[in-house]
């Protein structure tokens, strides 16, 4: 079995989606454009139930969606936190949720820059290349408040990176030329109404 990390921990045994999407509601997810997904969000300060519950809709959004990772900002909610459940490039899983994150600075000498195929569930459709570092350290707190760092490497460190990015109020475009930017959205325009369709089709199958 492939190895699986929890909250940066690894773990025995791991079902195939995270158990907090079995108490979720299916939430709405927001699309560029929208207010809240470019101001920064507020810092957490309340743990409880109600960040909980939060945490459980959005781990159901993302699978429903097909994503890897989620910002609360994509749900509409403009709190520092994210869930997230991606692989890294050497196929091991992790899993987890970060509240208030900060990534760390790395040094420039020490660091590779990947170019490589990114998207975003508020962006639907559209898939660019997007330079990020090879490696990414998220500092935050768990749902109850306690100290947590998370490490990621390849595909799981441009996760960590594009998560936190949102919180401060960025989506990928911003780190795209004009150009780019013009082609994704194209992409968008001629990609939406599938990815709606097959979002809508895993509402149903879950209801089912």
């Amino acid at each position: 079995m492939p190895s699986v990390f929890v909250q940066g921990r690894p773990v025995d045994s791991y079902p195939p989606f995270a158990p907090e999407a079995r108490r979720g509601q299916v939430r709405r997810v927001t699309e560029v454009g929208e207010g809240v997904l470019h101001k920064p969000c507020r810092d957490v300060t309340e743990f409880g139930p109600d960040l909980a519950a939060l945490i459980d809709d959005m781990f159901l959004t993302m699978y429903i969606a097909e994503g890897a990772g989620l910002a609360a900002n994509q749900v509409g909610v403009g709190l520092r936190l994210f869930v997230y459940d991606c692989l890294d490039d050497e196929g091991v899983r992790h899993v987890g949720h970060v509240v208030n994150p900060v990534l760390d600075s790395l040094d420039p000498a020490g660091r590779r820059l990947l170019d490589e195929n990114e998207g975003c569930l508020s962006v639907p459709g559209a898939v660019m290349d997007v330079p990020r570092p090879d490696r990414a350290v998220v500092r935050g707190l768990d749902k109850d408040g306690e100290p947590l760092v998370i490490e990621g490497t390849g595909y799981f460190a441009r996760c960590l990176a594009h998560e936190t990015d949102h919180v401060n109020g960025h989506v990928y475009l911003d780190r795209l030329s004009k150009r780019d930017r013009k082609d994704a959205l194209r992409q968008v325009a001629d990609r939406r109404d599938e990815v709606f369709a097959r979002r809508a089709a895993n509402v149903a199958a879950l209801n089912g």
